[in-house]
């Protein structure tokens, strides 16, 4: 039973991003392979996940239940601590390369924090939008849901 209680995501309007922070009762290793290996990404982030390496520049696709499959690459990678990547605003060809004036970045940052990890998603580039203000508000709903996954799948023993 998953005893974690985390707050949601945060809007900043100003600086156009989506923030949340979460806690989780695993240890780093078992996190960054939850946020970085594709048969892991696909037990809680979307419906399944594909990636053609593990390090910077490497991309994929990741695809989502009412979105359909969404170009992804990897931006910056420091392992175990930090993986960034950037995704396309638009369904895309997968194998085209991701524009940066029509892509956003989240980038996952994790420390250890009480015997745990505590993960720190930070999604920018909302002004790529044509409606920054309801992208922002979709992705934040997006990532409190997500996130919530991801507390589930590891704090549930998988």
């Amino acid at each position: 039973m998953t005893t974690t209680t985390n707050q949601p995501s945060v809007i900043d309007a100003d600086e156009l991003i989506v923030r949340r922070t979460i806690s989780i009762e695993a240890p780093i290793e078992k996190v960054w392979a939850a946020i970085t290996e594709p048969g892991h990404i696909a037990k809680w982030f979307g419906q399944s996940a594909v990636l053609d390496g593990a390090g910077v520049g490497a991309s994929g696709v990741f695809s989502f239940e009412g979105h359909g499959d969404v170009p992804v690459r990897i931006e910056e990678l420091d392992a175990p601590r930090m993986i960034a990547y950037r995704w396309s605003n638009e369904q895309a060809d997968p194998h085209a390369p991701i524009d940066p004036s029509r892509s956003t970045l989240f980038r996952f940052t994790l420390e250890p924090h009480d015997g745990g990890t505590q993960l720190t998603v930070v999604e920018s580039g909302f002004e790529t939008h044509t409606d920054p203000s309801s992208a922002m508000e979709s992705h934040r709903g997006g990532w409190d849901a997500e996130l919530d996954e991801l507390v589930a799948y590891l704090e549930g023993g998988s």
